[in-house]
C-alpha cells in the first residue's frame, strides 16, 4: 500500500506540473515566502533521490542532495525525474542509518527503508500543501481538493461524511 500511495502523490504532482507554464513554475511566490513552486518540487524529488542513491550504502544523509536547479526551472525535466523516482521505489526493506550534522555534531539514527519511504511520502504531501497555497492564485490550474492532504485526513473526512 505504501508504494501505490507514493505513486498517487507523485502522479498528482506530475498532473499539476503539466498545467503550469515555466513562468508559473519558476517565479517566486509571496505565498511561499518568495520561494518557487519549482524549488518545492525539486526538494520533494531530491529527498526521494537521496534515499534511492544512498540505499546501497545503508547510510542516508538527506543533506547530501544534488540541488539540481534544472529540476526547479524546467517542468519537463522535473516530470522525468519524478518518473525515474517512481520506477525505483520497489526495493527490499532493510536497516538504514540516517546521518545528519546538527550544530557541528554528527547524529546517527537507526531506521529502515520502508520507514524512510513513509517519511518521504509525508514530506511530499507537506510540500504539496505548501504548493497548493501558491496554486490557488493561478486561475487556469485545477487540482484535486485532496492535493497536499494527508491520507489519514482524507480517510477521516470520508468517515465523517458517512
Amino acid at each position: 500500500m505504501l508504494i501505490p500511495s507514493i505513486d498517487y502523490s507523485l502522479n498528482e504532482l506530475i498532473d499539476l506540473l503539466g498545467q503550469l507554464s515555466q513562468k508559473e513554475y519558476s517565479n517566486s511566490c509571496t505565498e511561499l515566502s518568495n520561494s518557487t513552486i519549482g524549488e518545492h518540487t525539486r526538494h520533494i524529488i531530491e529527498m526521494f533521490q537521496c534515499l534511492e542513491n544512498q540505499y546501497d550504502l545503508g547510510v542516508v544523509n538527506y543533506d547530501k542532495r544534488e540541488r539540481n536547479t534544472l529540476i526547479q526551472t524546467d517542468t519537463t525535466f522535473a516530470i522525468e525525474n519524478i518518473r525515474a523516482v517512481q520506477k525505483n521505489l520497489e526495493k527490499e526493506n532493510k536497516n538504514i542509518t540516517l546521518l545528519q550534522i546538527i550544530d557541528g555534531e554528527e547524529i546517527r539514527i537507526e531506521s529502515n527503508y520502508n520507514r524512510e519511504l513513509l517519511y518521504n511520502l509525508e514530506h511530499c504531501i507537506h510540500h504539496q500543501a505548501l504548493i497548493k497555497v501558491a496554486i490557488l492564485q493561478c486561475e487556469t490550474v485545477t487540482i484535486d481538493p485532496n492535493f497536499g492532504v494527508a491520507r489519514s485526513t482524507i480517510e477521516y473526512r470520508n468517515q465523517c461524511v458517512q
